[in-house]
């Protein structure tokens, strides 16, 4: 019996060690089993798309919201860009009559006269916008603008309080220097220039145009330019812009002249007319003159020919002064009637064209040719430079009977260097549009011969035919071509198509003429 009981502890023992060895591992299998478990987990969740696990949906979540603070910024940025490109564009609109308005200085003593040229260039019905300032009523300042085809009328204010003290100017000066300012105060909506001139100043709106919208308006600008007398501008200022030449002044400027003028004015009592007093003004601003060879205040007396036949490349703009001297065309009956034809003819089909010079030569005759584009045209035996022929020749005075030509603020020539070089001078006599050979629409322009009475053509023993005796009128053919401007300023290419043969009696005394924009490489101005 004492031996069996002893084997039975002995198993009692081992089997305490295995459960205790049991319920030691246990632990440590199950704390290795979710330590591997996590492990496991993790690395999924890290390979996982985003939209898979929870942490993903957190991140899109966090997403959106950023991209909607981003998408909300954009749109705010997007809208102030678009508002700012809105006003850059307002602000980039051509400018038109519509922001033009006109101020003209007249006098009730010359109205009667004067209105005609305003009739000229002015385009009723609400197309332009001014005033013509008087300084007492007149028959029309009761009659609607329809139908006296003028401007309104306005009355000056009473200039009677500011001082002057010039021995030989008139006190109307002040009234004058007073018109921009009136006009701004009128405040007339969407102007952005003021414009200046005479009763007897003509205007070319269009090309007016063109110079105007070469300036920013937001900008304080004074345009306009100077006169052709060297003496003029000794005796008043270099830095002016003429009053009868017209000139124009943005309206910020003109904002600021109205607020400082009447003080300006009183400061300034001993000067002459009413441009040097807007002169002053602009001085003490501290704006000077935006020079523009459009603006011609012609203070000349006699024929305009030689001027407008060499008129520099660069619009027209304004012409003065056309009371004092002679008529544009010698047979018009009247002055107003003479820039009549310029409106009613060529204006119409080009008017940046209009007075622009070209040069060339017909090589079977030797004649040069200037082509003043709806104006005049003068044919000349011989050669003559490019050089020689853009130079304005003297058939005009200066403004000072007693200084000679060398008074002028430019370069002058005679009329002919040798009397074989007097030239035959053919004014236009009609204009009309036509079908041109390649398609499209082209310009003809026709010019007669004129002959003064009682002429004589000068002895010439040259070898060469006299144009006079064998050319009786031009024909210029011409495509319009309203973006001149915008390229770089040169003179259109000329070509002789066909022309009078010297000894070919009887048959037609006619020259074509074919102007034309220069094609590259090539040049109008050669010497034959």
């Amino acid at each position: 019996m004492k031996g069996g009981g002893g084997g039975g502890g002995k198993e009692a023992v081992t089997a305490s060690i295995l459960r205790f060895l049991l319920l030691l591992l246990l632990p440590l299998t199950a704390l290795y089993f979710f330590y591997t478990l996590h492990l496991l987990l993790a690395s999924a969740a890290s390979s996982c798309p985003p939209d898979t696990t929870a942490a993903a949906a957190s991140q899109s979540v966090s997403r959106l919201s950023t991209n909607r603070s981003a998408d909300a910024a954009a749109v705010t940025v997007a809208t102030v860009s678009e508002k700012k490109s809105a006003a850059a564009a307002a602000v980039s609109t051509e400018t038109t009559l519509q922001h033009v308005v006109f101020g003209i200085a007249a006098s009730s003593r010359l109205w009667d006269k004067r209105k005609e040229y305003i009739k000229v260039w002015w385009r009723p019905r609400g197309a332009m916008r001014g005033y013509v300032w008087l300084d007492r009523g007149v028959r029309e300042s009761n009659m609607s603008t329809a139908r006296t085809g003028l401007p309104s009328i306005r009355i000056s204010s009473d200039t009677s309080g500011f001082p002057y003290t010039h021995r030989r100017g008139h006190r109307s000066a002040i009234r004058i220097s007073r018109i921009v300012s009136e006009t701004f105060r009128l405040g007339l909506p969407g102007v952005r220039w003021f414009v200046m001139g005479d009763d007897d100043t003509v205007f070319f709106p269009d090309n007016l145009l063109t110079v105007l919208n070469k300036f920013d308006h937001r900008q304080p600008y004074y345009i306009g330019s100077l006169s052709e007398s060297h003496l003029q501008n000794i005796y008043f200022s270099y830095g002016m812009a003429y009053g009868g030449g017209g000139f124009a002044i943005s309206r910020p400027l003109a904002e600021a002249l109205s607020r400082m003028q009447d003080g300006c004015l009183r400061r300034y009592p001993a000067l002459y007319g009413s441009d040097d007093r807007i002169q002053a003004c602009m001085a003490e601003l501290g704006v000077p003159l935006t020079k523009h060879p459009g603006f011609h205040q012609y203070d000349v007396y006699g024929d305009l020919l030689g001027l407008l036949a060499a008129h520099p490349v660069a619009p027209i703009v304004t012409l003065h002064h056309l009371d004092v001297v002679q008529p544009l065309f010698p047979d018009a009956k009247s002055r107003p009637a003479a820039v009549r034809r310029l409106f009613d003819g060529p204006i119409k089909l080009d008017p940046a064209g209009i007075m622009q010079q070209s040069i060339c030569y017909d090589g079977a005759n030797r004649w040069t040719v200037s082509v003043a584009w709806g104006f005049a045209v003068l044919v000349s035996r011989g050669v003559m430079s490019p050089r020689e022929m853009e130079m304005p020749a003297r058939t005009f005075l200066n403004w000072y009977r007693r200084a000679d030509y060398t008074a002028y603020a430019f370069n002058t020539r005679p009329l002919a260097r040798s009397p074989c070089q007097k030239p035959a001078v053919y004014y236009l006599s009609s204009a009309r549009s036509a079908a041109a050979p390649r398609g499209g629409e082209t310009t003809v322009t026709r010019y007669q011969r004129w002959r003064p009475a009682n002429e004589t053509r000068p002895a010439c023993r040259w070898n060469i035919a006299d144009p006079d005796a064998h050319l009786d009128q031009i024909v210029v053919l011409k495509k319009p071509d309203p973006g001149i401007w915008d390229r770089s300023p040169r003179r259109n290419c000329c070509r002789v198509l066909s022309s009078p043969k010297e000894g070919k009696k009887g048959g037609d005394k006619t020259m074509t003429i074919d102007l034309g924009v220069c094609r590259d490489g090539e040049f109008s101005q050669v010497v034959v």
